[in-house]
């Protein structure tokens, strides 16, 4: 699971208001290098949220990534290269996703999210 997939992940269950982030628990990290795009990453970069990506990339043990960022390091190569670096080269393989409200957890192989819930919490 890319981060740029966490990014997007919240906990669904029933009478949780927050969510998001899900915390990581990280067994297994994998890079896989893809080609970088930089016209990609300035377009995803506003719909990030930024502070919870950063987490996330620490989680998986990449701490290159400023805590705050604004557009105008969109402009820095070193900047895009982390961000690049970080959004679609590290996948959590085998983990654990959590719903910062409950604890809930939601286990990650082979880089899949089992996000599915139980009858219960519908």
């Amino acid at each position: 699971m890319r981060l740029l997939t966490h990014n997007m992940l919240s906990s669904n269950i029933k009478g949780v208001s927050s969510g998001f982030p899900l915390r990581i628990e990280v067994e297994k990290v994998v890079e896989k290098q893809v080609e970088m795009n930089a016209d990609f990453l300035r377009n995803m970069f506003p719909k990030i949220e930024w502070k919870a990506f950063a987490y996330a990339a620490k989680a998986l043990g990449y701490s290159d990534l400023p805590e705050e960022a604004d557009s105008s390091q969109l402009n820095s190569q070193d900047f895009l290269q982390k961000f690049h670096h970080a959004l679609l080269e590290l996948h959590l393989e085998e983990g654990v996703l959590i719903c910062p409200e409950t604890g809930r957890r939601f286990p990650v192989n082979r880089g899949i999210p089992n996000m599915l819930l139980h009858e219960d919490e519908v």
